[in-house]
């Protein structure tokens, strides 16, 4: 993570000098707390909040206004939203992401790519993740019960003949459907009821 010179030694200045001495509970109400010191990290964690403490780096420094952060684990990197990842950035990664898109509006900006990521990480991580709106299955029985009725409806219209391939199609037909939701074929049900009750007799 890079900051820009204009933020970094503000960010310096939050993790070394304003939080001593840390305030009580929660410090900034932050979810993370990085210090170089020991004892306000451990009075963060009896707190409740995750903490860490920053030990001094042995490399030497850079010429550099920038505060860079790393974690340790894995991570997916997106460049700017103008220029990209630098090759160095790049050849620091283990795997390329290629999102498909259309030929004719192949390019996504940096949020869209984020959000898409993001939600092929979540469901790699939870497939079974349930959607804001989860209706019950059509069981055995409901489609039973429609295929009756759709029988009924062609009889007494005279659309089906008795030599008629009516029952094999639409059995074939609505295998083809995967999912069906049980309210759907009660909505076809009750079109089918009311059809045959205003008019369906032949």
């Amino acid at each position: 993570m890079a900051f820009a010179p204009s933020t970094s030694k503000r960010i310096v200045a939050l993790l070394y000098t304003l939080v001593r001495p840390m305030n009580a509970g929660r410090p900034f109400g932050a979810q993370l707390f990085l210090s170089a010191h020991p004892e306000d990290v451990s009075r963060a964690l009896e707190a409740g909040v995750a903490a860490a403490t920053i030990l001094p780096s042995k490399a030497p420094s850079r010429e550099s206004d920038q505060l860079r952060i790393a974690f340790d684990g894995d991570a997916v990197v997106f460049g700017s939203e103008s220029a990209g990842l630098t090759n160095d950035e790049m050849f620091a990664c283990q795997y390329l992401v290629h999102i498909p898109a259309s030929r004719e509006f192949s390019s996504l900006n940096l949020a869209q790519a984020v959000q898409v990521v993001a939600y092929e990480l979540r469901m790699c991580a939870d497939p079974s993740m349930p959607f804001s709106r989860v209706e019950k299955q059509a069981t055995v029985e409901d489609l039973e019960g429609l295929y009756q009725h759709l029988e009924e409806a062609a009889v007494r219209s005279g659309f089906m003949t008795p030599a008629s391939r009516l029952r094999e199609r639409w059995r074939r037909l609505f295998s083809r459907v995967p999912g069906l939701e049980r309210e759907e074929v009660n909505i076809m049900r009750g079109l089918l009821k009311a059809l045959l009750q205003n008019g369906g007799k032949k």
